[in-house]
């Protein structure tokens, strides 16, 4: 009788800061197997930027901003967080260090000539099966609450400049999407006619945590600037415990439940209340990262009040229901705690041609593909859609595979499975 040869398996280390990219996605790169012939676009991603502060802070133009962060820097404990507004204190999301690639990935990197993020980014697309992702900052999330209008243009500017002149031209599989100072209308619409035509920004970001109306008459011009380029504004959402309505809430969970959601909310009524998609009809708008739970809340609730008040919304010509339908929005994070729930909130706007897969790796509540793929409900050609397709058609990507086959990026980790 013939003995079955044991798998043999490599022990791995506890995972640290340092582990490297494919042995903590090495599930995921299994689970990839199984959708080998798919098209995959990862819309969300992040760089945590303050471990290469050094070389955006050189990126500022302003030369007394640029002074004043390197003068920040000489002070210890200052230097990745120099002109920054954010509160390393409450830094919770890596879950007190129990998920601690949250917190920086500071692995090796052995390839010569390529910048330490590009590498890192490389191993996150092979190991999870992604043709192209799109890469968002990541404590720059909260600069839109910065009390100092001018250190967001600046350090917009820096991070765009390093963005587009040190990474994006390493891999032509990495994509961005340009950042908007919104403090700074002015700023902004500089930063669009600067950039607009390059080909790998694809697009343009406002980060959601801030109190600016979307809908005043100084962001007009920006608005139809990026119409004219053809490519989409994105809403990148985010958390902000400093809020005044969130100081009620003692506990980092419940803050984050809401937080991400609440500044959508507020965005998307100002944008469609005052009649913004009829004045910009051909701009493409994209919500990212609240989320899909708070969609059909909010269609719901629009529509109610609009039928009965609609002398507020005068430019309107659709329901607000209709007007959201026509826009885009990201995957992740995915609640999957209902599926009955999230089938029909898939079906309340179109999920089908209007959802696009985002992992938010490396975040600590990443999703991998899979968390489309093994959804019950979708039919094939709806996951082939969500996890790639329909990026294509709103970013104009290239339908083609970049990708390694999964199977040679498991061999390459061996003893990983």
């Amino acid at each position: 009788m013939l003995e079955r040869t044991p798998q043999q398996f490599r022990e791995l280390q506890e995972i640290t800061i340092k582990s490297d990219t494919r042995d903590i996605l090495a599930h995921a790169t299994k689970q990839a197997e199984s959708f080998e012939d798919y098209f995959l676009v990862d819309i969300d991603a992040h760089v945590t930027e303050t471990q290469f502060w050094n070389e955006i802070l050189a990126c500022i133009d302003n030369d007394v901003i640029r002074q004043m962060a390197h003068g920040q820097q000489l002070r210890p404990g200052q230097g990745a967080t120099a002109l920054l507004n954010t509160v390393p204190g409450m830094s919770y999301q890596h879950v007190y260090g129990r998920i601690p690639h949250q917190a920086a990935l500071a692995e090796v990197v052995e390839e010569p000539g390529a910048h330490h993020f590009t590498t890192l980014a490389r191993r996150s697309m092979d190991a999870l099966g992604l043709d192209y992702q799109i890469v968002f900052p990541t404590p720059m999330l909260t600069l839109g609450m910065h009390p100092q209008d001018e250190i967001e243009a600046a350090i917009s500017g820096g991070y765009n400049r390093w963005l587009i002149e040190r990474i994006l031209p390493e891999d032509d599989r990495l994509k961005g999407m340009l950042y908007l100072p919104f403090n700074s209308p002015d700023a902004c619409v500089e930063l669009v006619e600067k950039y607009a035509a390059e080909p790998a920004i694809i697009g343009f970001t406002v980060t959601s945590t801030r109190n600016k109306p979307v809908h005043h008459n100084n962001y007009m011009r920006l608005y139809s600037l990026i119409e004219e380029s053809g490519k989409p504004l994105a809403f990148h959402s985010g958390f902000n415990w400093s809020d005044p309505s969130f100081l009620q809430l003692n506990r980092f969970i419940s803050m984050h439940a809401i937080s991400f959601v609440h500044y959508s909310l507020i965005h998307m009524t100002n944008w469609i209340i005052n009649g913004l998609p009829e004045r910009f009809p051909k701009l493409k708008l994209l919500w990212v990262e609240s989320g899909l739970a708070w969609i059909p809340y909010l269609m719901q609730r629009l529509d109610h009040e609009y039928q009965m008040r609609t002398c507020e919304a005068p430019m309107l010509k659709r329901l607000p229901s209709e007007y959201m339908r026509d826009m885009f929005y990201t995957s992740q994070p995915l609640e999957k705690s209902n599926l009955k729930i999230l089938q029909c909130t898939m079906e309340a706007f179109n999920a089908d041609t209007q959802l696009l897969y985002a992992s938010d790796w490396p975040h600590w509540d990443f999703d991998p593909p899979s968390s489309i793929t093994m959804l019950p409900f979708l039919a094939d050609q709806a996951k082939r859609n969500i996890l790639g397709l329909n990026a294509a058609r709103l970013f104009g990507l290239e339908v083609k595979r970049t990708r390694p086959r999964a199977a040679d990026v498991l061999a390459s980790r061996p003893g990983v499975s």
